[in-house]
């Protein structure tokens, strides 16, 4: 059995990771993936808003969380980098459709 290595919620919300998957994937779509704090400061990932049935999709309202995706994207870069130099390739393809 291989052994699954698991980032903190936290560190994926500090890195930005957060701000950047909903502005990207999540929001566009009417979805949004929610971080809570719990009583003792642990922070979860506690659910998908669903606002699929506006036609705009989700927005941030202000402030935008600028600082927050422009360090996203600083990861996102070197790792797409490192792993197109790897695999040749960095989105990997789906399956045949019939």
């Amino acid at each position: 059995m291989s052994n699954i290595r698991r980032i903190n919620i936290k560190e994926f919300r500090e890195m930005g990771l957060l701000a950047e998957v909903n502005r990207t994937f999540f929001h566009p779509i009417g979805l949004a993936l929610e971080v809570v704090v719990d009583n003792n400061g642990d922070e979860k990932l506690g659910g998908i808003w669903d606002y699929r049935n506006d036609p705009e999709g989700m927005l941030y309202g202000e402030p935008f969380p600028k600082d927050q995706v422009k360090k996203a994207q600083a990861l996102i870069l070197e790792r797409h980098k490192q792993r197109k130099e790897a695999l040749g390739y960095i989105f990997q393809e789906g399956g045949d459709e019939d």
